[in-house]
């Protein structure tokens, strides 16, 4: 079984499935048909219930012995590893970075398990190993019976560990007491075990008749108290009394963040640090009502109540580590940038602790807290212990992120948010293995599974991929000619739809109107008969997506020429009213004028300004050629200055065009020149 995106579902769902997924779902405000319809995944590991069995199975199962030793893999009771996150099958226990994982290699519990395997014995957890080493006698070697003489001739050759004093001692037990002792392994240390390792996958899969067969709702575990995770119907119920309704955006200070005792609606707490960077984020859980009535988790429809970050300099560059850890490996380091490292370091701890305890009335209202603390020094930076101490490494609320994220920023918190909150869409498909025969045992299989085949395309499928891909490039382009010739030659309308579907800008009326291009937009409207009332997929029209002026009054102008009669302009389309083309030429010209006079000015009081204050002695004043020279009207700018200030504020094309425009004046002159000489 694996878990991948559902492709395109609009291919394979009627209109009526379509409609509940047609924008992003946010689990806090569930579209009601979803909402009603929800059911919890039963099997692949998912429910409660089928766990409970399973451990109650285990209770029932016969200690294993060291006369019976197991196989490897084969214990019943062995967890398996949370997908994606590192762990170690041997001790059963998961980790929240690499790093820890690779900690964990070299620690003694590690080793004791590795032992213990090769004797075919069952692994012990944290809490039994550290029993095992509070027990040990205080001899060092372990032993209760005195080293034998060649012992006590033959000097050691290294200090014993605690590792080895207690294969030592657990050596002279087994001699004592013979071969006919157990090793306990009780039902309540698998029971931790399995908790420490958090055998279970991140989502929870739910069913709805909305969705198409073997596709599944995915809801990350993290969301859900330990009480809800408990039974199926508290799961449902938790996830219905999460609904929130829109509300309003609070108002901010000058910081831009809301007085904790400004709001008392329901929040999340999220925060990130490592690497000497630092991100904080308080978000309510409420969407913002926005004014079409269309909510969800996007960026500009969540409603951020405070957010701060911070950077200092502590990482050693191109080494890896803090300058703490250098310093506790090799001892103080007394270079300049170690001093201000250390210096940064304590900084950043002071800067973190002052945010928190200012943010404490929402980080006490939170109903989550989303930590992610690489390393001991920041883990000790937020968690303490310390005076006015706000956050507890043992707060049931605080979670840890359940996928990979990236540097502490604020733009990574608000799409970890995003990536928490809104519902996924997984297809799972079951591949139904052969049964084994009666000689299956004696048989290698014929061959390994393969992966399946791409779908192939058809060739209408292949066509309308390379007409998208012409038609956009000719839109960014702004190539209007040749875009209506391709349309014109290939048979296509002006509202052929791009395959792949474009959420954002489906047809090519879309792409002109959010690229800015009013020449485009004029032309798809008025000789192609382009469709303005046609909405992408947020459900705004083409002169929604114009980014400027000139673009939304190409509509304006259309909608003047066309007629009112062409198109629904005013509820469908959205347009303003119509604009006649020599009033927009008009109002154009006038602006441009101002806009002349404006600079005219401009440049006048500078030419006073420098008149004043250089004096009548240096009218005289020059400079050799292809020099700055100033005289009576000011400064006389130099070739190199003029061109500078042609191409400023241009886009590189734009400043490539004028480049290849210039040179071709140059040439016209050379040439002129050359015939007139002769």
């Amino acid at each position: 079984m694996y878990l991948h995106r559902h492709p395109d579902l609009r291919n394979t769902m009627d209109k009526k499935q379509v409609e509940p997924i047609r924008r992003p779902l946010y689990l806090y405000d569930l579209p009601p048909e979803i909402l009603r319809t929800l059911s919890l995944k039963t099997g692949a590991g998912f429910p409660a219930q089928q766990q409970q069995e399973q451990e109650q199975e285990q209770e029932q199962l016969p200690h294993d012995t060291p006369d019976q030793p197991q196989q490897l893999g084969s214990d019943p009771a062995t967890p398996d590893t949370a997908v994606g996150s590192p762990s170690c099958s041997l001790c059963s226990l998961a980790f929240a970075n690499a790093l820890e994982q690779r900690g964990h290699l070299k620690t003694d519990l590690h080793h004791y398990n590795l032992k213990q395997k090769l004797n075919g014995l069952l692994p012990v957890s944290e809490p039994e190993f550290e029993k095992l080493v509070a027990n040990l006698d205080e001899s060092i070697s372990g032993s209760d019976s005195s080293p034998s003489e060649d012992e006590e001739d033959e000097p050691p050759s290294r200090k014993d560990t605690t590792l080895v004093a207690l294969l030592k001692k657990q050596a002279t037990l087994a001699d004592k007491r013979g071969p006919d002792v157990t090793t306990e392994d009780s039902s309540e240390a698998r029971k931790k075990r399995r908790g420490a390792a958090g055998g279970s996958l991140p989502l929870l899969l739910f069913n709805s008749p909305t969705l198409p067969d073997r596709s599944y709702f995915g809801v990350y575990r993290a969301l859900f108290t330990a009480e809800e995770l408990a039974k199926e119907d508290a799961i449902i119920d938790a996830i219905r009394q999460r609904q929130l309704a829109p509300i309003s955006m609070p108002k901010t200070g000058k910081d831009g963040n809301v007085a904790p005792s400004a709001h008392k609606g329901r929040h999340i707490f999220m925060c990130m640090i490592g690497g000497g960077h630092f991100a904080a984020m308080v978000i309510s859980l409420a969407p913002r009502q926005t004014k079409n009535h269309a909510v969800g988790p996007l960026n500009r429809e969540a409603i951020v109540l405070a957010h701060k970050t911070f950077h200092r300099y502590t990482t050693r560059r191109k080494q890896g580590g803090s300058q703490s850890a250098n310093d506790n490996a090799k001892g103080t380091a007394h270079s300049a940038g170690s001093s201000l490292r250390r210096y940064n370091e304590q900084a950043l701890v002071e800067d973190v602790r002052a945010l928190l305890a200012d943010w404490k009335p929402f980080i006490d209202t939170a109903d989550l807290l989303f930590i992610r603390a690489t390393g001991a020094t920041n883990r000790r930076t937020l968690f303490g212990p310390y005076d006015g101490q706000v956050l507890r490494a043992n707060d049931a609320r605080v979670r840890g992120f359940p996928f990979s994220t990236r540097r502490a920023t604020q733009n990574e918190l608000m799409h970890s948010f995003i990536e928490l909150t809104r519902l996924k869409v997984k297809e799972i498909e079951v591949e139904a293995a052969p049964r084994p025969g009666p000689d299956a045992s004696s048989k290698q299989p014929d061959a390994a599974p393969s992966k399946p085949a791409p779908p192939q395309l058809t060739e209408e499928e292949q066509a309308a991929l390379l007409h998208t891909t012409q038609i956009q490039a000719l839109v960014r382009r702004s190539r209007l000619p040749a875009l209506l010739s391709y349309l014109a030659t290939n048979s296509l309308t002006a509202n052929f739809c791009f395959e792949p579907a474009d959420h954002h800008a489906p047809t090519a009326l879309h792409l002109a109107a959010a690229q800015n291009s009013a020449p485009l937009v004029t032309g798809l409207l008025t000789r192609s008969g382009a469709d303005p009332t046609a909405p992408n997929g947020d459900g705004m029209t083409p002169f929604e997506l114009a980014g400027d002026r000139a673009t939304r009054d190409a509509f304006r102008v259309a909608r003047a020429e066309l007629g009112e009669a062409a198109w629904d302009w005013d509820v469908a389309a959205r347009v303003p009213p119509a604009l006649l083309r020599s009033d927009a030429e008009q109002r154009t010209d006038r602006e441009r004028r101002e806009k002349e006079a404006k600079e005219a000015d401009r440049r006048r009081a500078e030419e006073d300004r420098l008149r004043a204050a250089e004096g009548p002695s240096s009218s005289s004043d020059k400079v050799g050629s292809g020099k700055r020279t100033r005289g009576v009207v000011g400064v006389i700018k130099t070739p190199q200055e003029k061109r500078d200030e042609e191409a400023r504020g241009l886009t590189p094309e734009q400043r490539m065009r004028l480049d290849r425009e210039r040179r071709a004046r140059a040439a016209e002159e050379r040439i002129k020149r050359l015939h007139g000489g002769g």
